[in-house]
C-alpha cells in the first residue's frame, strides 16, 4: 500500500488545488507507480494453486503460455501479455480478460490489447459447445484487423498450455522482462521532481 507521504495537499475540493497541491500528488503518484511491476507479481502469486479444475493451476498456466511465445521468439510485450492475459480471473471473473488489458494499457500495441480483451470469445471454440454455448462466438470478430493476432495466440500459446510436463520459465526469469516492458516515459516525472 501506499506509504503516509510526510506532504499532503491542503484542498478539499479539486477545483481548489494549488500549483503546490498538485506537485505533491504527482510525486506521490509516481512514487507509488514504481511499485506497480512488484503489485502485479503478488497478484500473480495469487493463481497459483488455482486449478479451477483444470490439470495445471492458474499461474503454471499463464508462465507455460508466455514460455511458449518466449520459446517462438516473440518480443517481450507479447510475452508479458502472455504472461499475464489470465491475471484477471480471480478480481474480474466474467470478464477477465479486460481486466489483464486495463493492467497492460499504458505498456502495450492496439493488437496485443484487443488480443487480451477478447481472447476468450476465441478460446472458447475448444470448449463452449460443452457449456450450452456458441463455439463459433470469435466469429463476431472476423472483421476485426486484429483477428488473426488473437487466433494466432489461442492456438499457439493459450490453448496447448496445459500441460504439466511442459518445461515452464518461472515467474522469477519473467521478472526482469516484466519491468523493461511495464516502465513508461518519464518526462511527466522529470517535471514534477524540478
Amino acid at each position: 500500500m501506499n506509504e503516509a507521504s510526510p506532504e499532503r495537499a491542503k484542498f478539499t475540493r479539486m477545483d481548489e488545488g494549488t500549483a503546490d497541491d498538485w506537485k505533491i500528488i504527482g510525486k506521490a503518484y509516481y512514487d507509488f507507480a514504481d511499485g506497480l511491476v512488484d503489485r502485479v507479481l503478488t497478484h500473480m502469486r495469487l493463481l497459483e494453486g488455482d486449478f479451477g479444475g483444470f490439470i495445471c493451476d492458474r499461474l503454471t498456466h499463464s508462465l507455460q503460455t508466455a514460455t511458449r511465445a518466449h520459446n517462438d521468439g516473440k518480443d517481450e510485450e507479447y510475452v508479458v501479455c502472455c504472461l499475464l492475459h489470465d491475471i484477471g480471473d480471480t478480481l474480474g471473473t466474467y470478464a477477465h480478460g479486460a481486466v489483464a488489458a486495463a493492467i497492460m494499457k499504458p505498456f502495450a500495441s492496439e493488437a496485443n490489447l484487443w488480443m487480451m480483451e477478447n481472447h476468450t470469445d476465441f478460446q472458447g471454440y475448444y470448449y463452449y459447445e460443452f457449456m450450452d454455448l456458441d463455439k463459433n462466438r470469435r466469429e463476431v470478430h472476423k472483421d476485426s484487423p486484429h483477428y488473426e493476432h488473437t487466433l494466432e495466440f489461442i492456438d499457439k500459446y493459450d490453448m496447448p498450455a496445459f500441460d504439466p510436463d511442459y518445461p515452464t520459465m518461472t515467474l522469477e526469469e519473467f521478472e526482469p522482462m516484466m519491468r523493461r516492458v511495464m516502465t513508461r516515459d518519464m518526462k511527466t516525472r522529470d517535471l514534477l521532481q524540478k
